[in-house]
């Protein structure tokens, strides 16, 4: 029976995540032929090619499916590690985050820290930024996440990510361009519903709001039934929506997502940690996934 190197793996999901061989090498701390041979040896290992050597960084059929089975395996392994390496860190940390995350990708990272320190109890508030910002000022909240506008944002260096923010709808969905826009958004307050308004009136474009809700669900719930269109970040449109780029609407222009902290207790300290390296995986594996990269030095001829 083989077994297969942590490090080939990590080495291989990293390559996905950031998209090149060169990306990677600079993130682990190697040079690129180096990550190459390791790619190599694991194709021999497995006796499987794992990328296309045309076209652009493009997963084979069978790097899809080693690639989805590494990234479960090394949580494993990180997790495990965790347990067993981190002093044991107990409390409470009472986390804010937006709306728009709460049925993305952040439940999944919050259950895989909860795995690796269950003496940590979360107590997770989600609601629109404004009023998340208000709950932290109060101190109800240890860590916030929250939106915010570009460039004029006031996270720290590395506490954060950029996010263009984009006109959603359901795939059935078409406008009457003899009608006013129909708009499904979050209340007052809320960064996505001034960017839309206000690049609307830029346009001269008329709109109307037919149907206004701080709960996430409820308007992709009013979205899919077709009451209107609206506006999200990428990290949190589901597949069920469509991304309205062929509607020739005004620009949305870019937001971002980061992080609000002062003193951190242990705890709270490890969930900003997670929540970090989280929220930049999901933004470059989600641009991995589209397979659009131009790496010139991927594999060496076998």
């Amino acid at each position: 029976m083989k077994n297969i190197p942590t490090d080939l793996l990590r080495t291989f999901t990293t390559i996905v995540d950031v998209g090149g061989f060169t990306q990677a090498g600079e993130l682990l701390g190697r040079s690129q032929p180096a990550i190459s041979l390791q790619v190599k040896r694991l194709e021999e290992m497995l006796d499987a090619q794992l990328f296309h050597r045309t076209g652009g960084l493009k997963l084979s059929e069978k790097g899809h499916i080693l690639y989805n089975s590494a990234c479960k395996m090394l949580d494993i392994n990180d997790a495990v590690v965790a347990r067993l390496s981190t002093p044991k860190v107990s409390g409470t940390v009472r986390l804010g985050t937006p709306n728009d995350f709460e049925v993305s990708f952040l439940p999944v990272l919050l259950s895989k820290f909860s795995r690796a320190y269950p003496d940590v109890s979360l107590n997770v508030v989600s609601d629109v930024s404004i009023k998340l910002r208000a709950e932290y000022q109060k101190g109800a909240l240890d860590l916030l996440m929250s939106v915010d506008d570009y460039p004029s944002h006031k996270f720290a260096e590395d506490d954060f990510i950029i996010e263009r923010l984009s006109w959603v709808s359901d795939p059935a969905f078409s406008l009457d361009k003899n009608l006013p826009i129909p708009l499904v958004l979050y209340p007052e307050g809320c960064i996505y519903r001034k960017r839309v308004t206000s690049a609307l009136n830029k346009a001269d474009i008329a709109w109307r709001v037919p149907y206004c809700s701080s709960s996430l669900s409820g308007l992709q719930s009013a979205i899919k039934a077709g009451l209107g269109i609206s506006a999200l970040v990428a990290n949190t449109i589901p597949d069920m929506l469509h991304t309205d780029e062929d509607k020739q609407l005004p620009e949305l222009g870019l937001v971002t997502i980061g992080f609000n902290y002062s003193e951190l207790s242990p705890a709270a300290a490890l969930l900003l940690d997670y929540l970090r390296k989280g929220l930049k995986h999901s933004q470059s594996h989600r641009t991995a996934s589209n397979f659009s990269y131009s790496d010139n030095t991927l594999l060496p001829a076998s």
